[in-house]
């Protein structure tokens, strides 16, 4: 397939465009290896004890390559992490591609190659998959549907109805970076430190957060779209309490912070795709942090606010940095679209 560099309707036949495609390009870009079967229509796993943890979710993003990641990274580490905030340990993955016609190969390559790095670095297999090419304009040049299944840890309790008045917050790095790193470069602004997304796999610190505190751990998300502000009034109004966010101690990266001023954004509300949100019992929190901080995706990690009383009608507060206090509300829809 040397003399192809463009994707055409053929790969997605099923013939000798499509074996080559997969046997050229796809499997060894993602280091992946057969089965002794060969290329099955399903993948055979061992080693799956206790209850599992199963998700899936599609990647839909412009531009495909952006500061600091791609579509490719984007998609394995969005999965792996919903895998890990749920308590689960990540074992496998899956990958479906929805190719557009006249896609280059070559970009191709660089997005899955990227993709199976991240899965190597978080110790997760891409073990099946599937690929589907459409007639140009059908997509956007690459759509990527990942599942993950994982092990349950038997160390985690996680849910709404174990958080409780006077649990603290705990946030694993600065807010927006992905958001705004990808908004950037769609407008063309320059800074003059460069502004990254913080695309990373977070199972690392969920596993060492839920080994060492367990059941002291009582919730985790990763605040994906429409950021930390959707997360925690999700948390308050399922959970029953008054949410108090403190503006001083939110961690923030002095790039982000200004092209979301220049762009007319407010950071609690931009998406992240390599930080973690934890709520965890009050006496835990400074080991909370001290554990996040072993690692270098979560060196900036602080407790970053409280839960507060019970109310029928309960809402998010934020102290500001001059002592006001502002309501924290659900974003009404997305304001960056096509982030992930």
């Amino acid at each position: 397939m040397a003399e192809e560099t463009m994707i055409k309707l053929a790969h997605g036949g099923g013939g000798q465009l499509t074996v080559e495609l997969i046997e050229q390009v796809i499997l060894p870009s993602l280091k992946s290896t057969q089965h002794a079967g060969g290329l099955t229509d399903a993948a055979t796993l061992d080693g799956f004890d206790g209850k599992l943890a199963f998700t899936t979710d599609s990647y839909v993003i412009q531009p495909l390559e952006f500061p600091g990641g791609d579509i490719g990274e984007l998609a394995v580490c969005g999965t792996l992490n919903d895998l890990a905030v749920a308590g689960a340990k990540p074992k496998a993955l899956s990958m479906g591609l929805i190719l557009e016609e006249g896609l280059q190969i070559d970009l191709l390559r660089r997005v899955l190659e990227s993709a199976g790095k991240a899965a190597q670095q978080a110790g997760v297999a891409i073990v099946t998959g599937d690929t589907k090419v459409v007639e140009h304009g059908g997509v956007d040049g690459i759509i990527i549907n990942t599942a993950g299944i994982g092990t349950m840890i038997p160390a985690a309790e996680l849910g709404f109805a174990r958080i409780a008045e006077g649990d603290a917050i705990v946030l694993s790095g600065a807010l927006g970076e992905h958001g705004l790193a990808v908004m950037s470069q769609r407008e063309g602004l320059s800074f003059t430190a460069e502004l990254e997304s913080d695309c990373a796999a977070i199972n690392c610190l969920t596993e060492s957060l839920l080994a060492e505190l367990g059941s002291d751990v009582k919730f985790m998300r990763d605040p994906t779209r429409s950021g930390l502000a959707a997360t925690l009034v999700e948390v308050s109004e399922a959970a029953g309490f008054d949410v108090e966010l403190d503006e001083v101690a939110i961690p923030l990266n002095k790039t982000a912070r200004a092209a979301a001023e220049m762009l007319g954004l407010d950071l609690l509300s931009v998406a992240n795709e390599g930080k973690l949100v934890a709520i965890v019992a009050s006496d835990a929190a400074g080991k909370a942090v001290e554990i996040l901080r072993r690692e270098k995706i979560a060196a900036k990690a602080a407790v970053v606010g409280r839960i507060c009383r019970q109310n029928d009608a309960p809402i998010v507060e934020m102290i500001t940095s001059i002592g006001g206090r502002r309501i924290v509300q659900m974003p009404y829809g997305e304001e960056l679209p096509r982030i992930c």
